[in-house]
């Protein structure tokens, strides 16, 4: 007789558990339903069901930035401004100073 069910077991950090299981429960899914309705989408899209990318460890630079990424960063920049988020230059030009030394 076939097997109804088998195991997954995996390794994952407590914290990222106790929240994935927390907004599926908010949702009314099982752990084990959230994980089956994964690996179906794995096999429907024969691939992972979405585009996994990596981060650049670089701010982009104003070539590489479209004129829309370059207002939304603009945009934040005088939000933070407006809201006093910001630090006096001489504070910001000591920490690039400082860590420009143990760059090198």
């Amino acid at each position: 007789m076939a097997q109804k069910s088998a195991n997954v077991v995996a390794r994952i950090e407590p914290e990222i558990k106790e929240q994935a299981e927390a907004i599926l429960a908010d949702m009314g899914i099982s752990a084990s339903l959230g994980i089956n309705m994964f690996y179906h989408q794995i096999i429907q899209v024969h691939g992972l069901p979405f585009t996994p990318t990596a981060r650049s460890s670089r701010p982009k630079s104003l070539e590489e930035m479209t004129g829309e990424e370059l207002d939304q960063r603009l945009t934040v920049g005088l939000d933070q401004a407006m809201e006093n988020q910001g630090s006096p230059a001489e504070e910001v030009i000591a920490k690039l100073r400082a860590r420009s030394r143990t760059d090198t």
